[in-house]
């Protein structure tokens, strides 16, 4: 099992409109084969710093879904939002 930490800066005002479509996004993420569970989370002195904490089965099953369609099409949607780049960092145990 992986898990993969996802950072994003929020622009500022912009982040009712993010968690919405960041709760589709992890939904559909539910569907991809080889996801285990996640969460998102805020941090508690920045509320536009957001992570997202993914468990998926193997690292192939989190790139199919980091390389698809779906997710590709709702990063469409948050990329606008970000004040920069999302970043990855992924972890085994």
């Amino acid at each position: 099992m992986i898990k993969v930490i996802i950072e994003r800066h929020i622009a500022d005002e912009l982040g009712e409109h993010y968690e919405k479509t960041a709760r589709a996004t992890l939904q559909k993420a539910m569907q991809a084969h080889g996801f285990i569970s996640g969460e998102a989370l805020k941090d508690f002195n920045d509320p536009n710093h957001q992570i997202v904490i993914a468990n998926y089965r193997t690292i192939h099953d989190w790139q199919h879904w980091l390389g698809s369609a779906e997710r590709k099409e709702m990063m469409e949607q948050i990329r606008p939002m970000l004040e920069r780049e999302e970043k990855f960092t992924i972890l085994e145990h």
